[in-house]
C-alpha cells in the first residue's frame, strides 16, 4: 500500500566541501535550490540501508514512494533533480522499473540499485539511458560519487534552461534586445512594413544592427520561406562585383569557364540585402537601378534578361545625401531604395538598453563558455553606461565576452574591463592628492582627458584621421602619434567606406 507522499528535509552535513561539491548554490550565475531526489522503493523508508548515507551528504529533499503508481504521480506533479530506483524481490525487474520511470520523465537522471545485479541487466539499463547501475552491496562505496556526478549535471541543465529563458525575455524583438523609445520606433516600423513588398533603406553607424533589421523584415514577410541573400558591397573587389551580383555567361571574360547565376537571381522569391550600398561603383549603381525598376537581370555576356522577384533591403553607414552631393552616389538610385527608411540609433542614445544588452550578453557568454558569472557590479554597469560606444552593440558584445572570459569571480568587476574603456568612460583610478605632487596629478588628468578627447574626436569623424586632424588643428602625423601613445585604433571608429589613410614616414617624423 502506498504511503502518503511526505517531503523530508535532511540536515546539513558537517563537511562543507562535500555540500558544495554535491549542491553548488550557483551554476552559471544562477542560484539553485537544494536538490530534490525521488526514491522508488517497494520496501519503503525502513528498507533503505543507504538512506542515512544520503542524508549525511548534503541538504536535500528526499521523497520515498513505495509503489510505482505513487512514483508516477509524484513525477507528474513535481519536478525532481534525480531518481533512485531500488529493485526488490518479489517485484518488477530493474528493466521494468527503469523503463516506467523513463517514460514518465525522459529527462530525469536515474540511478538503479539492484541487490541481484548482473552484467546483462546493468548493460541493458545503461544502454537505455540510466545514469548509473549500482550493486546494493556497493552503495556505501559508490553512491556519493554517483550523486555528485548526476546532480551537478542535472542542475547544470536546469540552470541552462533558466538562462535561456532570461535570454528570451520580453524586452527582445526578434534578435534585438532593448526597450528604449528609439528602438520602440524601429520595432514599430518593422512591424508595419514587413508584410509589404516595398524596398527599405536601413541607416546607422557600424555595429548598430542593420543586418538584424533586414533579417527581421525577411522573417516577418510573406517571403520568409524564400532565400535571404546578404551581399557586402564593400567587401567584394570592384572587378568581381558585377559578376557576383548579376552573374555571367560562359566565356564572358577570361576565367569564365561556365555559366554562373548572380546573387540577385539567387535571391529570387526572397530578400536581397545589400549592405553598404554606398560602396557600389557608379556603373554598377546604374545597372542595379535598372534591375530594381524592371525586376529583370542580365548576366554579364548575356543577350537576354531573366525576370527576378526580389525585395531589396539596402543598408549604409554613410550619409548618402553627402555622397550624392559629391557625385559618388546616384540620386535616382537613392530615391528608388528610399521607399521606407529605418534609422538605427547609436548605442549611446539608447539609455538603459546598455544595461539590458550587457545582462543579455553576460548570460549568453556565461552559458556558451560555461563560466559561473552571475552579473556585474554597479560600478561596472556605470562605466558601460558612461562609455560612448563608437563600435555600438558589436563593441559592447565583444567587451562583455572578454570580461566573462577574464573574470575570476561570479560578478564582473571594473578590473575585468579593458583599460581603454574605463579611462574613456572617465572612471579611471581616483587621484590621491596626498600621494602625488602637482605635476604627477596634472599628468594623470591630462592622460584621461587626452584619451577621451581623441575617442570622441575620431567618433565624430567616423575614423577619418585627416578630418579629425583638421578639427583639432593638429598635423596629421601628430594625431597619429597621439593615437598610438593612447592605444587608439582608428579602425574601430571607421565607418564603412572611409579608407584607411597612409601617413608618410617623413610626416610622422616632422612633428
Amino acid at each position: 500500500m502506498a504511503t502518503t507522499p511526505q517531503p523530508h528535509t535532511f540536515g546539513i552535513f558537517d563537511s562543507v566541501a562535500v555540500c558544495e561539491r554535491l549542491s553548488p548554490s550557483v551554476i552559471f550565475g544562477v542560484a539553485v535550490q537544494q536538490p530534490r531526489i525521488l526514491v522508488i522503493d517497494p520496501a519503503g523508508r525502513s528498507g533503505l540501508p543507504y538512506a542515512s548515507l544520503v542524508a549525511r551528504l548534503q541538504p536535500m529533499e528526499l521523497r520515498v514512494e513505495e509503489s510505482l503508481e505513487a512514483a508516477m504521480l509524484s513525477i507528474a506533479r513535481d519536478s525532481w533533480d534525480l531518481g533512485i530506483v531500488t529493485v526488490r524481490q518479489p517485484g518488477p525487474s530493474a528493466e521494468i522499473l527503469f523503463a516506467a520511470v523513463l517514460r514518465a520523465d525522459p529527462q530525469l537522471p536515474i540511478v538503479v540499485i539492484d541487490p541481484h545485479s548482473n552484467a546483462v541487466t546493468a548493460r541493458a539499463c545503461l544502454q537505455a539511458g540510466a545514469g548509473d547501475y549500482i550493486d546494493l552491496k556497493r552503495v556505501e562505496i559508490d553512491l556519493e560519487d554517483t550523486l555528485a556526478r548526476l546532480l551537478v549535471s542535472s542542475r547544470r541543465r536546469a540552470a541552462e534552461e533558466v538562462l535561456r529563458r532570461a535570454i528570451e525575455r520580453p524586452y527582445t524583438f526578434d534578435d534585438f534586445v532593448g526597450e528604449s523609445q528609439p528602438m520602440q520606433q524601429v520595432y514599430s516600423i518593422i512591424d508595419r512594413v514587413a508584410s509589404s513588398n516595398v524596398d527599405v533603406l536601413v541607416t546607422g553607424e557600424t555595429g548598430t544592427g542593420k543586418e538584424l533589421v533586414a533579417r527581421s523584415l525577411h522573417r516577418r514577410s510573406r517571403r520568409a520561406s524564400g532565400p535571404f541573400v546578404p551581399v557586402d558591397c564593400g567587401a567584394i573587389p570592384d572587378m568581381l562585383l558585377e559578376s557576383e551580383l548579376f552573374g555571367h555567361e560562359r566565356g564572358a571574360f577570361t576565367g569564365a569557364d561556365s555559366r554562373r547565376m548572380g546573387l540577385v537571381e539567387f535571391a529570387d522569391g526572397g530578400t536581397l540585402f545589400l549592405d553598404e550600398i554606398g560602396e557600389l561603383p557608379l556603373p554598377l549603381q546604374a545597372k542595379l537601378l535598372r534591375v530594381l525598376q524592371e525586376r529583370r537581370v542580365r548576366r554579364v555576356g548575356a543577350r537576354q534578361e531573366n525576370p527576378v522577384d526580389v525585395r531589396v533591403v539596402a543598408a549604409t553607414a554613410r550619409n548618402l545625401d553627402t555622397s550624392i552631393e559629391r557625385g559618388e552616389f546616384r540620386r535616382d538610385l537613392f530615391y528608388r531604395i528610399h521607399v521606407v527608411r529605418i534609422d538605427l540609433p547609436p548605442l549611446r542614445h539608447r539609455g538603459d538598453d546598455i544595461g539590458l544588452l550587457a545582462e543579455y550578453f553576460t548570460n549568453r557568454a556565461g552559458l556558451e563558455m560555461q563560466r559561473p558569472v552571475g552579473g556585474m557590479s554597479s560600478d561596472t554597469y556605470q562605466i558601460l553606461k558612461n562609455y560612448r560606444w563608437p563600435g555600438n552593440v558589436r563593441e559592447l558584445q565583444n567587451v562583455v565576452r572578454r570580461a566573462v572570459a577574464m573574470t575570476r569571480s561570479p560578478i564582473i568587476a571594473v578590473e575585468d574591463l579593458p583599460d581603454e574603456i574605463v579611462v574613456a568612460a572617465g572612471q579611471g583610478a581616483a587621484i590621491d592628492a596626498t600621494a602625488a605632487g602637482y605635476f604627477a596629478m596634472r599628468d594623470q588628468h591630462m592622460a584621461i582627458f587626452e584619451k577621451q578627447y581623441l575617442n570622441e574626436l575620431l567618433m565624430r569623424h567616423g575614423g577619418d584621421v585627416s578630418a579629425a586632424a583638421r578639427e583639432a588643428r593638429l598635423p596629421r602625423g601628430t594625431l597619429y602619434r597621439l593615437m598610438k601613445t593612447n592605444g587608439i585604433d582608428g579602425a574601430m571608429f571607421r565607418r564603412e567606406g572611409v579608407p584607411e589613410q597612409a601617413v608618410p614616414a617623413a610626416e610622422l617624423k616632422s612633428h
